[in-house]
This record gives C-alpha cells, sequence and structure tokens, in this order.
C-alpha cells in the first residue's frame, strides 16, 4: 500500500473572500509544490463574519460561488486532491457550512454539510448559535483517494465520535477535521479530542485550522495537526497561517486496528429502563 503525502492549510480567513482565496491559493501551491497530493484547507476557508446580514450579502450558490471555482481550477492546474475543509454556500434561503473535495481533474468528488452546529455559552460572555445562521447536514460522508479512503467532519463535529466510528466502519482509514476552534475550547480540549478519535477508529486524523485573531473579532485556536492511528501528533503547527506536509502511510492504519480491534470487537447492548421513583426491583 503505497504511502502518500498530506497537507494541513492553516488559515486567519477575515470578511473578503476574494483576498481568503487569494491567500488559501498561495498556501496550497506551497504545499503541492512540496509533494502534497491531498491538500485541505480549514473550516470557512472563503469567509468569516459574525454579522448575518453582511454574511448573506456575500455569499453566492454553489453554482457560481467565486471561491469554488476557483479552488477547482487551482486543484485541475496543480493535479491534486484538494479538500475545502468548509466554505459558506448560499443554499436556497439558507446558508450551508459546505466540505468540497475536488479531484485532480477539477470536478467535486464529495460534498459534506455540517452536521453539528456549536450552539454554547462559554466563560466570559463568549456565547455562539450556528443555528441561527446555518442549516446543518444530515448525511455521512466518506470519499475515495488514490490511496485511502476519507472521512469528511467539521469542527464541532470532533465532539461527536459516533460520527467517526460511523465513517471508520465504513472504510475511513483517514478523518479530516477542518476547523475554527475557538482558542478557549481549543486550549483546554482541541489536542485530546483530536487525538481520542485516531485512538478510538485507528485512523490518521488530519485537521486543518484558522488560528488567531481575526477581522470581525473572533480569536481561533490554530494549531493544525496531524495524528496517527496510535495517537501520536506527528506533525503540529503553531498560530500563524502556513503549511504542514506530512507522510501518510496507509498501513499504520490497518497495523493499528490488528492491534486494538474495537472496531470489531463492539458489540451492541440495551440499557434497561429505570424504575419508577418509589418503585422497588424485586
Amino acid at each position: 500500500m503505497a504511502t502518500f503525502k498530506a497537507a494541513t492549510i492553516q488559515m486567519r480567513s477575515g470578511r473578503s473572500i476574494e483576498r481568503n482565496v487569494e491567500d488559501a491559493e498561495a498556501l496550497i501551491r506551497g504545499a503541492a509544490a512540496a509533494g502534497a497530493g491531498y491538500i485541505v484547507t480549514p473550516e470557512m476557508t472563503n469567509i468569516i463574519e459574525r454579522d448575518r446580514a453582511a454574511l448573506a450579502a456575500a455569499l453566492a450558490p454553489e453554482e457560481t460561488d467565486f471561491a469554488l471555482q476557483r479552488f477547482r481550477e487551482l486543484a485541475r492546474e496543480l493535479g491534486i486532491h484538494l479538500h475545502i475543509g468548509s466554505l459558506a454556500i448560499r443554499n436556497g434561503d439558507a446558508i450551508a457550512n459546505r466540505a468540497f473535495l475536488i479531484g485532480p481533474n477539477g470536478a467535486v468528488i464529495g460534498r459534506y454539510d455540517k452536521i453539528h452546529m456549536f450552539d454554547v455559552d462559554l466563560a466570559g460572555g463568549e456565547s455562539w448559535r450556528e443555528s441561527a445562521t446555518y442549516r446543518p447536514g444530515d448525511t455521512a460522508v466518506v470519499a475515495d483517494l488514490p490511496w485511502v479512503r476519507l472521512g469528511l467532519s467539521i469542527c464541532y463535529d470532533l465532539r461527536f465520535p459516533q460520527l467517526y466510528r460511523t465513517l471508520a466502519k465504513a472504510g475511513a482509514t483517514v478523518l479530516a477535521v477542518p476547523a475554527a476552534f475557538t482558542r478557549q475550547t481549543g486550549e483546554a480540549h482541541w489536542h485530546v479530542l483530536l487525538r481520542a478519535r485516531a485512538i478510538e477508529t485507528g485512523s490518521f486524523v488530519v485537521a486543518a485550522a484558522q488560528g488567531g485573531r481575526h477581522e470581525d473579532g473572533r480569536t481561533t485556536y490554530g494549531h493544525s495537526l496531524v495524528v496517527d492511528p496510535w495517537g501520536k501528533v506527528i506533525a503540529e503547527a503553531g498560530d500563524e497561517p502556513g503549511f504542514l506536509v506530512t507522510e501518510i502511510d496507509p498501513a499504520a492504519a490497518d497495523e493499528a486496528r490488528r492491534k486494538i480491534p474495537a472496531l470489531a470487537n463492539e458489540r451492541a447492548f440495551h440499557l434497561p429502563e429505570m424504575p419508577q421513583v418509589g418503585s422497588f426491583a424485586i
């Protein structure tokens, strides 16, 4: 089974779609020149904008989206598998947080809409309601690369291990987690969650992140990571935009799953109903 080079692109997307695409393109070209055949960008590659009206005004449907068209041209020019971690895309009267996997011929070979919406209230008054802006997806997605089967996810999905188990049981040995983790949650949980998903499934986890202070005022954690199927971090970025190129050996996933066959050993179980208050089990 052939090894291949995977790259994570770390960005600090702002409010200008054109500038974000230019920044991403420069980093993608650098990663391709370093030999990467599969390149993944972070969540919200095309725009980070908290103001809902401004966000909606900037977006287009998939068929006419400037960023997607440019990235398709770029994948074809460079002959790479380009995974745009997500774009904000107009979807009828709503907005989708949608990932695109683009083949070397420029065709879109996989789409995934983020399933889990980040609706949380954090310490210090930080509050997010993604469901007020985005329409969630309801379908898990795997796609075949020349070297491996890839499982797609986006950011907050990371906290829902059943998704990754489903992807792994569908044959995925590389799990992509493009993200824009907040600094607060990233400092607390980013590394441990990514390592856990790798260990639980015996998979490589490739996580491209947003990092730094953005134009709309939010701060993201950065630290793009690649984790091997044994849970070891084999590549890590810092806070600044850039890219990591990492050699991936698909045989390592097979080896990890032979050593710890957790996917094969899983058994169905049930939880009995609890007795009513005031009643007793005899």
